[in-house]
């Protein structure tokens, strides 16, 4: 694996949001020879999951079952499919990437992922079951005008939704480029072709499934690497921790650095603070990652997928116990590739990538760890896993998508809530079959391109439009239509147009001299989500009008469902 993908940003945070969300810079990665290991096991995966869908499509019949599975699926079950969506081949793959190219400060984003679950669970999880019915927007907008919130629930869902889809599409064909041997656009072809079956036929039942499966095989995966990791340091954290300085100082002087330099170098592995050089940047992509968890629309979709809300509780809690163990193991695999693949004198290329690029430069880390601890086999079955992972993920994507748009739109918008289900149904597959399609084209057109951005962007976008939406409609009694839409509408633009002006598209993506973006942050959310609360705020406490009057009024009515449950099978609107 003397190839690897390469950074095409500039900053160590570019690279570090880069390694983050693993959206898989893509700079060129050669074809390496086929892994026949990799690609059976693959088939085999495609093929269990196929006969599940197969099993789901004859469970699907309603609108309510191929949204939310009849909500028939257990707080455990739930639980492990929120943490196959949320262990993306960014985790898997970015965060170990991140961790061996410098060291202690990988943890940090780990962290920052998981400190967005309490929000979800001590404040949303449980209103969300009790007032939702298919999507977030159902909660937004309980008591206000469902054409306008709902045009906003949509738009926000589908820029989130299209952001994370293309970097997913693009990491699916880097990965399978680099370990399968087949060609770029066949491999991002196929993750479209998969993905709209397990979506179209199958619905939230094997969506779920097919989650649930990859989940395990992921955990049980990185439990092996992790324990081969530290059976060779005789289960020693600071033998680990020693050998990585030891190595990436080593490495350093290997390539011309002086001894006090390799010294630094080796020594900063220990040391925080090495991926961001100013507080604002620190904050403000922290905010995105715990905010940005709570407004990501296919991790809300879940909690419609339980009976009631104490499974909706359980889904938080196992979930965060899955996530968190999860990055934990990461975080050793990352340093075992630091003492693993670094000393390889088959990897150099990584080595040299490592000391030149900072993070981010190798984020085939992982897999290279399987193969040093596991051999060919369990190499193959983590390049599969890691596959699968992306196919998942697109998955439940693709679905929250469709749903905004045969939902909320299609069915509560356009025909005022008066849609049949097999007609919201049709619309909802019709939705997948394009959303499939522009995915595919999109993952294309982007191979060449530094796509993290598009990522990061997602996060940004869903804590800065979504969640002061859902948090302000829910816990606010003076929230009204005009200032959540207007509010909301203010956290999408702005998110996305300093996103366009920070360094990493204005210089990175579109080209522009260094020192020349009109935005100096990496991430905007610090800004735009301020700008999303205080838009909903003023708007709606400057809105007189009789509707809002009405609205103010339906909030205790809907404290009690989102507290009691009463009423939570009727309709979801008013």
């Amino acid at each position: 694996m003397k190839s690897m993908i390469k950074v095409l940003g500039g900053s160590a945070l570019l690279a570090a949001t880069s390694a983050s969300f693993a959206a898989v810079d893509v700079g060129q990665s050669d074809k390496q020879a086929t892994n026949w290991v990799a690609i059976i096991l693959f088939a085999s995966f495609v093929a269990l999951t196929l006969w599940i869908t197969k099993w789901a499509a004859a469970r699907t019949k309603s609108a309510s079952d191929f949204y939310t599975a009849g909500g028939g699926i257990s707080g455990f079950q739930n639980g492990l499919a929120i943490a196959g969506d949320y262990m993306s081949a960014a985790s898997f793959l970015g965060i170990s990437a991140m961790v061996m190219g410098v060291g202690y400060d990988g943890i940090i984003y780990s962290i920052g992922f998981l400190v967005g679950w309490p929000v979800l669970t001590f404040l949303m999880a449980e209103r969300l079951r009790n007032l939702g019915k298919f999507t977030f927007a159902d909660v937004a907008g309980y008591r206000f005008k469902n054409g306008p919130i709902r045009t906003f629930a949509a738009a926000g869902t589908l820029v989130t939704v299209a952001f994370y889809l293309i970097a997913q599409m693009v990491g699916a064909g880097q990965l399978i480029k680099l370990l399968f041997g087949l060609d770029y656009y066949v491999a991002v072809i196929i993750v479209g072709a998969l993905m709209m079956v397990y979506v179209l036929f199958g619905g939230m039942t094997a969506t779920t499934w097919v989650q649930i499966i990859k989940a395990v095989m992921l955990l049980s995966g990185v439990t092996f690497m992790a324990f081969m990791v530290l059976l060779h340091y005789g289960f020693s954290l600071e033998a680990l921790f020693a050998d990585a300085v030891k190595v990436k100082t080593t490495v350093a002087m290997n390539s011309g650095k002086s001894a006090a330099e390799a010294a630094t170098i080796g020594g900063s592995v220990m040391r925080p603070g090495g991926f961001i050089s100013d507080p604002v940047s620190a904050i403000s992509f922290g905010m995105a990652l715990m905010f940005g968890t709570a407004g990501l629309p296919h991790i809300l979709m879940r909690f419609f997928t339980v009976p009631t809300a104490k499974e909706a509780r359980k889904s938080v809690l196992w979930a965060t116990t899955w996530i968190g163990y999860f990055y934990v193991l990461i975080f050793i695999i990352g340093f075992g590739a630091i003492t693993m693949v670094l000393t390889n004198p088959d990897m150099a290329d990584v080595a040299k990538g490592v000391i030149k690029g900072g993070a981010g430069t190798a984020n085939m880390a992982a897999v290279l760890v399987a193969e040093a601890v596991g051999g060919n086999v369990f190499f193959g079955f983590i390049s599969a896993v890691a596959f699968a992972t992306i196919l998942a993920v697109v998955a439940g994507l693709t679905l929250s998508g469709a749903s905004a748009v045969s939902h909320d739109l299609y069915a509560t918008v356009f025909k005022g809530g008066k849609a049949d289900s097999a007609a919201e149904l049709r619309v909802s597959r019709i939705t997948t079959l394009c959303l499939g399609v522009v995915a595919v084209v999109l993952g294309i057109a982007f191979e060449k391109q530094n796509i993290a951005f598009m990522v990061a962007l997602a996060f940004a976008v869903a804590a800065s439009a979504n969640f002061p939406v859902l948090f302000m409609s829910v816990l606010w009694k003076n929230c009204t239509t005009r200032g959540a839409v207007i509010g909301g509408f203010l956290g999408l633009i702005s998110s996305v147009g300093l996103t366009i002006v920070s360094p990493a598209v204005w210089e990175a993506v579109i080209g522009n001299p260094k020192g020349s973006a009109l935005f100096p942050y990496a991430s905007p959310a610090l800004f735009s989500m301020t700008i999303g609360f205080v838009g909903v705020w003023f708007f709606s406490i400057t809105d007189n009008s009789a509707q809002a009057a009405k609205e103010r009024e339906l909030f205790a009515a809907q404290q009690v469902r989102s507290e009691t449950g009463l009423g939570a099978s009727g309709a979801s609107g008013h």
